[in-house]
């Protein structure tokens, strides 16, 4: 098995790296070129490091970068700065996500694992969820004003309305933590179907270790897999 992560140089990405050294997988990971990785990650002989931007890959780099991979991780974020949150790539999530399910090259034996870092702020409609008035408000005014939100809603929404459930290529699953915090440890965590609270109005928390311990299950446990595959998963600490 050979994993790759992007954005392996950020607050999640290094721990999903870390939970696969644990496993001793292989793994390949994008990092621009003034990133700086840990050096245990950056040391380690399973780990291949490339690097360059995910939206600057001509088609040759990106059919590279692809080649060999059973699973693909997007830990992609936007930097939480002015420029990070309303610079290009607007869409760096989206057209990351949307550029690897027209990239992935047609495996004989079984589809690509694409795993997509995504947030209890994205409502997944189709499924049957639903908001109430306030959190439609602030929802709506977060798409609006907030360009790296509106990223991921429609990475999410990429996921679910264009590639499905039965693209041959790709199989996909959307992790949506809660709050992010830091803990040096994972512990107990619950994964639902749906919110079971306000992403708004009553925020829970996950660690960023519990939600790369959980992504690294999910490539690795086939029975896991199915029973999350073309799902948008909420998880949280307990």
């Amino acid at each position: 098995m050979r994993v790759l992560v992007l954005g392996a140089s950020g607050a999640t990405g290094k721990h999903v790296v870390r939970q696969f050294i644990k496993r001793q997988i292989h793994i390949r990971i994008l990092i621009r070129k003034s990133a700086v990785v840990p050096n245990d990650v950056q040391e380690h002989p399973l780990v291949e490091i490339v690097k360059g931007n995910i939206n600057e890959l001509n088609d040759a780099e990106m059919n590279q970068l692809l080649r060999d991979c059973d699973v693909i991780i997007s830990c992609l974020g936007h930097n939480l700065t002015l420029k990070g949150m309303f610079g290009k790539p607007r869409y760096l999530v989206f057209d990351a996500i949307k550029r690897i399910c027209e990239t992935v090259p047609k495996r004989a034996d079984k589809r690509v694992k694409l795993i997509l870092m995504s947030t209890t702020g994205y409502t997944n409609t189709l499924s049957g969820e639903t908001n109430s008035p306030g959190e439609k408000i602030i929802l709506s005014l977060l798409k609006l004003l907030l360009p790296p939100h509106r990223d991921n809603v429609k990475a999410a929404n990429y996921l679910i309305t264009q590639i499905g459930n039965d693209d041959e290529n790709v199989g996909w699953i959307a992790v949506r933590p809660d709050t992010l915090v830091n803990h040096e440890e994972e512990s107990p965590y619950e994964v639902c179907e749906s919110p079971v609270r306000s992403p708004i109005f009553n925020a829970g928390k996950t660690s960023r270790i519990n939600v790369s311990y959980f992504m690294a299950e999910l490539a690795t446990d086939d029975k896991l897999w199915k029973r999350w595959e073309f799902k948008t998963p909420v998880i949280y600490n307990k």
